[in-house]
C-alpha cells in the first residue's frame, strides 16, 4: 500500500509540474500574441545540365544528376509565426530536391525541409525542438541562398538535416550553440536501428556584419552503429560592395562496427568562394574546392580532385538566372567518356532558373 501511495504521489508531483510549466509557456505566449508576425516566403527552380563528354556518370554532387534534360529542382513555402519570445516555422519543399535532401524519408514526410519551435527565455538562450537543416558547411539546400547552382562535394558529403533540441547561447559577438539528435539525417530511427544520438555543437563569432566565422561539430553513432565525426570550418567576409569570399574546410572522421573500430576512415575538403558584385542585378562567384577521398569512401574510388565552378547570377526582382561552368580534375581516372573508357577530367555546363518571394 506504501509503494502505491508514493507511486500516485509521485505522479501527482509531475503532473502537477508539467501543468506549471505549461500554464507559464502559455502565458508567455498569450502575452506575445497582441503583435504576432505570420511570414511566407518561399522559392521555386528549375534548371538545363549538358555534360560536354556527353555522359550522365560524371555527376558526385547532389541535386544536379541529369544530362541533356530539363529538370524540376524543388518548390519550397516556409511559414514562419513569431512572436516575442516563441517562433514556430515549417518550411515544406516538394520536386526531386527535397526528395534528395530527405532520402531516408518516404512518402508525404520527404517534403519535410524543417519543422521546429524555438523559444527564447531571455536575449541570450534560446531552445528549439524539431528537425532544421544542419550548421555544418557554407552552402544549404535552397538555390536562393547559394550562388552556385551546383553543390559542393563539402555539402553532398556532410550532414543534411538534425532532429532533436539545441539550445543556443549569445553572449557579445559570441555564440555558442549544443544539442544531441537523431543519428545525421534520420527523423525517426528504423526498428532494426539501434537508438543512438550525434551530439552538434558551434561556436560562432561576428567581429562585425561583415566579418563572421563558425567552428562547427558533428559526432556520434549512426543507425548501424558506425562512429563519425566531423569537424568544419567557416569564414564569411566582405570587403566591399564589390567583393566578397567565403572559405569552407571540413575533417570527417569514422570507423565501422563490423570492424570492431580498428581502423579509421576519413575524408576531408576545402572551398573557396570568391563573389564579385559590380551591378546590383549582376555578380560572379568563382568556387574552387579541393577534396581528398583517399580511402574510396565517397568516391567511386580511392581519389583526389579539384573543382572549379563559375557561376554568374543575373537578377530581376525575385528572379535570378544563373548560367554555370563546372571543370573538375581528379588524380585517377573516376569520371566517364561517352565511349565508355575512363576519365581523369570533366566539364559540364548548366543554365538555372531560380524565383524566390
Amino acid at each position: 500500500m506504501t509503494y502505491i501511495t508514493k507511486t500516485i504521489a509521485m505522479l501527482r508531483n509531475i503532473i502537477l509540474s508539467t501543468l506549471t510549466i505549461t500554464s507559464s509557456l502559455a502565458a508567455c505566449a498569450q502575452s506575445d500574441t497582441t503583435h504576432p508576425v505570420l511570414t511566407i516566403t518561399g522559392s521555386a527552380d528549375l534548371y538545363y545540365r549538358y555534360d560536354l563528354t556527353k555522359s550522365d556518370k560524371n555527376n558526385f554532387t547532389s541535386f544536379t544528376n541529369s544530362q541533356n534534360q530539363f529538370q524540376l529542382g524543388m518548390a519550397s513555402v516556409k511559414i514562419e509565426r513569431k512572436t516575442e519570445r516563441l517562433d514556430l516555422v515549417a518550411d515544406i519543399g516538394v520536386g526531386p530536391r527535397a526528395r534528395e535532401f530527405s532520402y531516408n524519408d518516404n512518402g508525404i514526410t520527404q517534403a519535410i525541409k524543417q519543422l521546429y519551435i524555438s523559444y527564447s527565455f531571455n536575449n541570450w538562450l534560446k531552445v528549439t525542438a524539431g528537425t532544421w537543416g544542419t550548421h555544418i558547411g557554407y552552402e544549404v539546400l535552397d538555390p536562393g541562398s547559394n550562388r552556385n547552382y551546383s553543390m559542393s562535394y563539402l555539402f553532398t558529403n556532410g550532414p543534411f538535416s538534425n532532429t532533436g533540441v539545441k539550445a543556443d547561447f549569445t553572449t557579445g559577438k559570441s555564440g555558442f550553440m549544443i544539442g544531441i539528435s537523431n543519428p545525421t539525417d534520420f527523423r525517426s530511427v528504423p526498428s532494426d536501428g539501434h537508438n543512438n544520438k550525434t551530439i552538434i555543437a558551434q561556436y560562432s563569432y561576428a567581429a562585425s556584419d561583415n566579418l563572421k566565422v563558425y567552428l562547427n561539430y558533428s559526432g556520434g553513432r549512426d543507425i548501424e552503429d558506425n562512429r563519425a565525426h566531423q569537424y568544419d570550418f567557416v569564414l564569411t567576409a566582405r570587403t566591399s560592395t564589390l567583393f566578397s569570399f567565403g572559405i569552407n574546410g571540413s575533417v570527417n572522421k569514422s570507423s565501422l562496427a563490423s570492424e570492431k573500430y580498428s581502423s579509421s576512415r576519413s575524408w576531408w575538403g576545402a572551398a573557396t568562394y570568391l563573389n564579385l558584385d559590380p551591378k546590383p542585378w549582376f555578380g560572379l562567384t568563382l568556387r574552387t574546392e579541393y577534396f581528398n577521398d583517399e580511402k574510396g569512401i565517397r568516391l567511386p574510388a580511392p581519389a583526389s580532385l579539384v573543382a572549379n565552378t563559375l557561376s554568374a547570377n543575373f537578377k530581376v526582382e525575385g528572379f535570378t538566372f544563373i548560367p554555370e561552368f563546372r571543370l573538375e580534375n581528379a588524380n585517377i581516372p573516376i569520371f566517364t567518356k561517352h565511349d565508355g573508357s575512363a576519365a581523369s577530367s570533366a566539364a559540364s555546363f548548366l543554365l538555372a532558373a531560380v524565383y524566390t518571394f
